[in-house]
């Protein structure tokens, strides 16, 4: 019986033994991390490191309003310029996650992707726009797709930035373009990459 109890005693203490000499530490993810050591010795839980585009960051507020006027387009008029700015990047518009900034909305309010002779022919967006409501995709595709009973469409210039969407399953959110008149931007929380949309009506 003393056996049996000293077994018991010992299997009840392994876990504080395992913690007392540094034993890995449990992540969000549900995988181990081994802790790092710092120049004391001592060995502190290491944090996963976090992507910079996207993996479920949401920006707190949209790109800033821009002054400048894009030059006319030489060469291809639809000819897109490298995104990629750092390593891993995507060579689409995109959100930096650390900073929150809009990697791609730089070309002023007269950029010709982005005319419309008609802005908001279909009148104004009225559901919940910015960080605070995150829409759902619902079927469609870039040319029309459906969050919440709401129809947009992505400008035909940005066509090849939502190539990777997932337009049953991908979260989105909206904000307003403040450089381009009848244009939104929806953002992909999955990918961390935007394109500009355009409200279709209900």
């Amino acid at each position: 019986m003393k056996t049996f109890i000293s077994a018991l005693c010992g299997v009840a203490l392994l876990p504080a033994l395992a913690l007392a000499q540094g034993g890995q530490q449990p992540r969000q993810d549900g995988r181990r991390t081994q802790p790092a050591e710092t120049s004391t010795g001592r060995r502190q839980p290491s944090q996963p490191t976090q992507p910079d585009v996207g993996a479920g960051h949401i920006p707190p507020h949209g790109p800033p309003a821009h002054t400048t006027q894009r030059s006319a387009p030489s060469g291809n008029p639809q000819q897109h310029p490298d995104y990629r700015d750092r390593s891993g990047h995507p060579d689409a518009p995109h959100v930096h996650a650390t900073n929150n900034a809009w990697v791609g909305h730089q070309s002023g309010r007269n950029d010709p992707h982005y005319h419309l002779d008609h802005p908001w022919e279909h009148g104004r967006f009225e559901g919940p726009i910015g960080p605070q409501h995150v829409w759902r995709l619902h079927g469609g595709a870039r040319e029309r797709f459906n969050v919440g009973g709401y129809y947009f469409a992505v400008a035909p210039y940005d066509y090849d930035y939502a190539n990777d969407w997932l337009w049953n399953d991908d979260d989105i959110v909206i904000y307003d373009d403040p450089d381009h008149p009848g244009w939104y931007l929806a953002y992909n929380v999955r990918t961390g990459t935007y394109v500009h949309v355009e409200f279709l009506g209900i």
